[in-house]
């Protein structure tokens, strides 16, 4: 028997195992990487949907996350924007944001839509539910016109497609590696991984421990 036939079985048995591993890997990379804009820090995206019931899920363990956030991080929330059945929610998200609102009206916005089953795409609920929430539909309809609002619209389309952003929730670490609740196991476990992965980058930029 050669050696090549010898080998054979044994390099076949590696081959599997190897595939095995990739398989069982808890993130994946962004290909190809795209550019930060976080000054130096370590920017960790959420690509989410507010009609999606797993970003709502997954709400809690954001805010727990951002809690202990290093302050070597930048968290930013982008809703991704494939296609415009998401886009009037993406909408919502980022005029409530350029009027200083999204801090009190975030969580909200889920519950409305996954508590409470409020149709917050329809215009004329929309502004019944923002008015029972003392906000001035007449003012919030001029910035969801605002060229603030229409520039970030067009940006979370462009990076939906640059991230190539096919499911949600995804978390994005350094523009380099994502992860989600399939790659990470369950939703449980994708901030552990997320904090693997700046642990990672921090490696990768010759920078210490979480300052």
């Amino acid at each position: 028997m050669s050696l090549r036939k010898a080998l054979t079985p044994f390099l076949m048995m590696l081959a599997s195992v190897f595939a095995a591993n990739a398989s069982a890997a808890d993130y994946a990379l962004v290909a190809p990487p795209q550019p930060t804009e976080s000054g130096g820090k370590i920017e960790v995206i959420e690509f989410f949907w507010y009609g999606c019931p797993h970003c709502y899920h997954l709400e809690p363990m954001v805010n727990a996350w951002l809690q202990k956030k290093p302050d070597d991080v930048v968290f930013k929330r982008v809703p991704a924007y494939p296609s415009e059945s998401w886009g009037e929610l993406a909408r919502v998200f980022y005029t409530v944001q350029a009027m200083g609102l999204l801090p009190q009206l975030h969580d909200k916005i889920f519950d409305a839509i996954h508590k409470e089953r409020v149709n917050l795409g329809n215009k004329k609920i929309r502004e019944q539910w923002l008015a029972q929430h003392g906000v001035d539909p007449a003012k919030y309809e001029q910035m969801e016109k605002s060229f603030t609002v229409v520039s970030d619209m067009a940006r979370a389309k462009q990076m939906t497609i640059n991230y190539k952003v096919d499911s949600v929730p995804r978390l994005v670490v350094n523009g380099k590696y994502y992860t989600s609740g399939e790659l990470a196991g369950s939703p449980e476990r994708i901030f552990a991984v997320v904090d693997e992965l700046v642990a990672k980058v921090r490696a990768e930029n010759g920078k210490g421990g979480k300052r």
